[in-house]
């Protein structure tokens, strides 16, 4: 059993007073402070108070690392794009040209991309960690996606790649995907966590038809009534439902919180792997940042069954991790105006409190 430890609030009030006598108005940063008090609060774990008064806190190498991997589901025809696709998209990320790529290079993380077991291996000279798991996973419908040895190893491949970043210095990781039919597998993993029925879950992931999507929603319809009975914890569900990359996903997220690193959380797929996480340990769930709301109706579920309140929401549905690239940003000003903003008293500016 995995140890994750809780994150210490024991400098909570210490953090939040110090961020009310900034001068400004009371809480007229928003969503920046809340921000801004988690991420020092994971940053603090192994202060001293003392040491709280006079750090300066810094995100340091942030990595953002990019899982891939091919679902059985897909042969079903209920995506746009054949499974093919995914290999493609692989060779793109190793050689610069997809989203994810512009937006790590114009914000400054470091990109790693991942095989975890796709149609297509990708070709020697290009830069892939090869983490296979096999070519893809099985159709979920009618057999377990994962065997019981992949489950295992998937987690264990995630929980290794972090430990080997974290010591390069890293202390923030994002996470991203690409896999055709995963968002197949997103919605049947919420809806065996939840309860919920698949026409609340399913969405039209890379831009379906309305036949697909209700296709989308049957298959995943018969394939929780095929496994009825044979999930009763997250990891019966990631082995029924899940895919090579969310499994190493998971192991990812529960490596990170281990070591008590920032995680930021991208759409759909990525929560899916959180949602599975919290399952595991809820206390993995203290640091975890949640980047945006994508215009994947599931996502939206899972966020309100999370009750959290993503950074951004600008109608992405993308993948790739681009919407939890974009938050790096967001997570560097809210340590700014923490670290280098004055006080009322820094400044001789009065400080007036609001009427009750």
């Amino acid at each position: 059993m995995m140890v994750i430890p809780p994150l210490n609030r024991q400098f909570e009030q210490q953090i939040q007073h110090k961020i009310d006598l900034k001068t400004k108005p009371l809480g007229a940063l928003g969503q920046l402070e809340e921000l801004a008090k988690q991420l020092v609060l994971i940053l603090s774990q192994s202060l001293t108070e003392q040491q709280l008064e006079t750090a300066e806190f810094k995100l340091i190498a942030p990595q953002l690392v990019v899982f891939a991997g091919d679902h059985g589901i897909a042969q079903q025809g209920i995506s746009i794009a054949p499974s093919e696709v995914t290999g493609q998209m692989v060779a793109n990320f190793a050689t610069g040209g997809a989203a994810i790529n512009v937006f790590c290079r114009q914000l400054g993380w470091q990109l790693s991309v991942v095989d975890c077991g796709i149609l297509t291996p990708p070709a020697s000279e290009l830069k892939v960690i090869s983490q296979r798991l096999g070519s893809t996973t099985r159709c979920f419908v009618k057999e377990e996606a994962l065997s019981q040895t992949q489950l295992e190893q998937g987690l264990q491949y995630g929980k290794q790649l972090i430990a080997k970043l974290a010591q390069q210095g890293s202390n923030v990781f994002a996470f991203g995907e690409m896999g055709i039919g995963n968002t197949s597998a997103a919605a049947a993993i919420l809806s065996a966590l939840t309860g919920l029925p698949a026409k609340e879950t399913v969405g039209s992931g890379t831009g379906v038809s309305e036949d697909i999507r209700s296709k989308k929603q049957r298959l995943i319809e018969l394939a929780l009534v095929h496994h009825q009975g044979r999930f009763h914890n997250a990891y019966d569900i990631l082995r029924c439902f899940g895919g090579f990359e969310i499994c190493q996903m998971v192991g990812a997220i529960l490596e990170a919180a281990k070591l008590q690193r920032m995680i930021v959380i991208d759409g759909f797929i990525a929560s899916a792997a959180a949602m599975l996480a919290i399952n595991i340990c809820d206390a993995c769930k203290d640091y975890m940042i949640f980047a945006h709301c994508s215009g994947e109706q599931g996502h939206q579920k899972m966020l309100s069954e999370l009750n959290v309140t993503p950074l951004l929401n600008l109608g992405l549905r993308l993948g790739e991790g681009t919407g939890a690239a974009l938050c790096l940003p967001l997570m560097q000003s809210a340590l700014a105006f923490y670290n280098e903003m004055a006080s009322f008293e820094q400044a001789q500016v009065t400080h007036v409190v609001p009427c009750e």
